[in-house]
């Protein structure tokens, strides 16, 4: 089938290049001339791993395309995805639909009869019914759909996530626009993959609800991990007991500084915002964003308060930047709240990350960027690891020792064992433990 594909950001790139993996015929549009000319130069503007191979993979089968030109890529598509950012709005937290309803004003007129609209894009409830409107308002003649297709990507996971889906959710209200979308996803579903197909309200409200979802598991275990440090009960323990419960399961619930990125903070809010708007408050998502916003402010004062003694003059070492591995995103991240208390405090702050340097520089100051995690430890009273890079599970502890002038580790994401840690000389501090 022919696709277009709106946005070649992150989720519109991965898309892109998955379904041209899937044989479709795939052209990703997107009005940034300097990422467009990037990728025919086969330069990725994100880090995501596999992603370069993918992407030329399929760009030399002729499968995927890059254009600036929405109106010329149009004719004979089967499906526009409309996988533009969707931020949290200046002032009120909702979620800036402006992108969305430009390309739905700017494809309206171009569209051939049958073509199925898709929101890729992370959009609140009702969005694809003013995208309709948009539409039908320009062309009252025209046959089409509008559809809802959310994305469930991890990013640094993001192209296993989308070939080996645990669902694919298609939101729609006639059967033409489900066919076109089950062909579309034909590829997946030998692969036992589970097609739910729903309405379009139920679909955009799905992507919230299991973001809400996950970043509750989230704050949950945090808030645990500062109850067993005051009881003396190792978090750890307490996750695998609940963890193997089948109605709860074992995933997100490691304890950490937080959650950040693209989706759950942003996710959380637009829902809240939702929420209040159709008067149904949801006071368990309320707490989580509460809480989530304090644990990273925590975090911070948990690295002072290991530093032992008046922290002006003193320097930490900052391993990784991101708000997860695997990627270069520095949206929310913790690492954001951590630098910022501990520059307040008088701290001197130096940093590495594999792959976030370059936009952790965009948006924090008087930071030192180094060359590798030993650099970092330099000179440094502590080290601190904020991001679980596999680069930081199997740190070379006596060199660590050289460098640093004080043996002190605060692990924020729990990568080692407390007694393999001692036995170097460190003094270990973790979440939880």
């Amino acid at each position: 089938m022919r696709i277009v594909m709106i946005g070649s950001g992150y989720v519109g790139l991965v898309s892109g290049a998955c379904l041209a993996d899937f044989g479709h015929q795939v052209c990703c549009v997107d009005k940034d001339a300097s990422k467009i000319e990037a990728l025919h130069n086969g330069r990725i503007p994100i880090f995501e791993p596999g992603l370069d191979e993918l992407v030329a993979k399929n760009v030399a089968a002729g499968q995927l395309e890059f254009s600036l030109d929405l109106i010329e890529a149009l004719p004979n598509a089967d499906a526009v995805f409309i996988a533009v950012g969707t931020p949290s709005r200046r002032g009120d937290g909702h979620a800036d639909l402006s992108y969305v309803y430009a390309a739905a004003r700017e494809m309206a007129p171009h569209l051939d009869p049958g073509t199925v609209v898709v929101t890729k894009s992370t959009v609140p409830v009702g969005t694809g019914d003013e995208v309709e409107r948009i539409i039908r308002e320009q062309c009252p003649d025209l046959t089409f759909s509008v559809a809802s297709n959310p994305e469930f990507l991890r990013e640094g996971a993001a192209i296993e996530d989308f070939k080996r889906p645990d669902r694919v959710v298609i939101g729609v209200n006639d059967d033409h626009a489900a066919n076109v979308l089950r062909e579309i996803y034909r590829p997946l579903l030998g692969n036992e993959t589970r097609l739910l197909v729903m309405t379009r309200r139920a679909a955009e409200l799905t992507k919230y609800a299991a973001n809400a979802f996950l970043a509750t598991k989230i704050s949950f275990i945090n808030e645990i991990a500062d109850l067993c440090e005051r009881v003396g009960a190792d978090v750890q323990n307490v996750a695998k007991g609940i963890g193997l419960d089948t109605r709860i399961g074992a995933r997100f619930l490691q304890p950490g500084p937080g959650y950040g990125g693209s989706c759950f903070p942003k996710d959380t809010l637009a829902l809240l915002k939702t929420a209040q708007d159709y008067e149904a408050p949801l006071r368990i998502v309320e707490a989580v964003v509460t809480s989530n916003d304090n644990r990273k402010r925590s975090m911070g004062r948990k690295v002072i308060h290991a530093l032992d003694g008046p922290p002006q003059g003193k320097t930490v070492a900052l391993l990784g930047l991101t708000f997860k591995a695997n990627t270069d995103d520095m949206r929310d991240s913790p690492s954001l709240a951590i630098v910022r208390a501990l520059q307040d405090a008088g701290v001197t702050v130096r940093a590495f990350d594999p792959e976030g340097m370059e936009q952790a520089a965009k948006v924090l100051d008087d930071v030192t960027y180094c060359d590798d995690a030993y650099d970092a430890m330099e000179g440094a009273d502590a080290a601190v690891i904020v991001t679980e890079w596999d680069a930081f599970r199997a740190l070379d502890f006596q060199r660590a020792g050289t460098v640093l002038r004080n043996s002190l580790l605060v692990d924020l994401r729990n990568l080692y064992d407390r007694a393999d840690i001692e036995r170097h000389g460190f003094r270990y501090v973790a979440v939880g433990r």
